[in-house]
């Protein structure tokens, strides 16, 4: 079947779904897109889409593109259907209830000849343990009458169409030799690195978690080497540029934590499935406490800076710039601002003392429970005691002088390494050698 001949339906509208529904619109596809949010419905409905990234936005205004709560509906008019709901994780553990009411959807609409696709990030084995026994209830027998592949999405917002079309090559693995076939065809219209091919789908559900574990252990590392290049006086960004000179080392940055719904989740999820088999993964669970703690060593290195150039916390003016896990999005889930703040306030600081920019959100309840003030107007942030970069949004490249032109004494500490920074005492960069909290 030709790519222009499909109907490809996607179960689940955030960022990922957004982005796969756009590459298979650019493909020729018809698409119809299912959310359970009413109101995102009613949204994308009348065109108004909201994605950092020109050609998922100019996709989804196609004619091809519909979009509706009915899941049922859609996987009936379709004859290819991807999951790109999210398995959320909690002290409970992983939460399979979306997961499974998309399967269900598409069991009542499901045809012979059609084919699934699994994208959502899991535990491995969920394909064939959660996702396939509900299949099954359709009457259909898989790899015979119906195709069932696990294809983990690989992308970055913000770059998400060329992730899919361009940069990575695909990695797909069937529920049989069949599945396989079918579904690495499928993916010969979208992905122009092509297909790689697992030989379980057990292997691509490991494979994308374990993508996100190395950058997590990364990540934990170099925040601990940063602590201690501070507490020595070394300039931990040459050091990362000289290790990394070499092909055996891949040395990520430090920052105030990790955040999104990946990074921080993915560890989670495969220490889940070792707890299930009675296995410790240690080095996974220390980086995991390692990165959590991040954010709180933050705010206590702010309460460090503000005592030691001579201000009173409990009257301090704090600016925390960025809201978002990562720069030049909107995306704030998990993000280390919100440890940041908690942070702040555990040592008895109000939440009037506290401003946050970011030049992408406009409203947060984290922030509004907790008499956090939010703005997208930079020159509010700056009438304050102590400035800190918490997000590398492209705003924020700026010599850290530039953000003193209000308050000439303000404090300012960059924990992304945006600014260009000044040399002076009361700049403080958490790779630069100078950190207020140095053991």
């Amino acid at each position: 079947m030709r790519c222009d001949e499909l109907v490809v339906s996607v179960h689940g509208l955030g960022y990922v779904g957004l982005a796969v529904t756009a590459v298979w619109l650019r493909a020729g596809a018809r698409v119809i897109g299912v959310d359970v949010d009413a109101s995102r419905v009613r949204l994308l409905s009348r065109g108004d889409v909201r994605y950092p990234e020109r050609e998922v936005v100019e996709a989804l205004r196609n004619p091809r593109f519909e979009v509706t709560a009915d899941g049922v509906d859609a996987a009936r008019r379709s004859n290819v259907h991807v999951i790109t709901v999210p398995v959320r994780f909690s002290d409970h553990g992983p939460d399979f209830g979306p997961l499974a009411a998309a399967a269900r959807d598409i069991a009542l609409g499901l045809k012979r000849g059609d084919a699934v696709i699994v994208e959502s990030s899991v535990p491995p084995g969920t394909t064939r343990r959660v996702v396939l026994p509900i299949l099954r209830e359709s009457g259909l027998e898989p790899d015979k009458d119906f195709y069932l592949a696990y294809s983990p999405e690989r992308i970055m917002v913000g770059r998400a169409v060329r992730d899919i079309e361009e940069n990575y090559p695909k990695v797909v693995s069937g529920i049989g030799s069949a599945s396989l076939e079918v579904v690495s065809s499928l993916y010969g219209c979208v992905a122009r690195k092509g297909v790689l091919r697992l030989s379980t789908v057990e292997a691509a559900e490991f494979e994308k978690l374990a993508e996100g574990a190395y950058r997590d252990v990364n990540i934990a590392l170099v925040n601990e080497l940063a602590r201690l290049a501070n507490a020595l006086g070394v300039n931990f960004n040459e050091v990362i540029d000289a290790a990394n000179s070499q092909p055996y080392s891949h040395l990520h940055r430090p920052g105030p934590g990790v955040g999104g719904s990946c990074i921080p989740v993915y560890p989670r999820l495969l220490l889940h499935a070792a707890s299930e088999l009675g296995l410790a993964m240690d080095l996974l669970s220390l980086a995991r406490r390692i990165n959590d703690s991040q954010p709180r060593f933050i705010a206590r290195s702010i309460i460090a800076a503000l005592i030691r150039h001579g201000v009173n916390p409990a009257n301090s003016r704090i600016a925390l710039l960025g809201l978002a896990f990562r720069g030049g999005i909107d995306d704030t889930r998990l993000s280390p601002t919100y440890g940041v703040v908690d942070g702040l306030l555990e040592y008895g600081l109000n939440g009037r003392n506290i401003l946050v920019h970011d030049p992408y959100v406009s409203r947060d309840g984290h922030l509004e429970a907790r008499n956090v003030r939010l703005t997208g107007v930079l020159d509010d942030a700056l009438d304050s005691d102590i400035i800190v970069v918490l997000t590398d949004h492209p705003e924020y490249r700026m010599p850290a002088s530039h953000l003193r032109r209000r308050n000439g004494t303000a404090i300012v500490m960059d924990t992304r390494g945006v600014l260009a920074d000044d040399g002076d005492a009361r700049t403080y960069v958490l790779s630069g050698g100078r950190w207020p909290i140095n053991r």
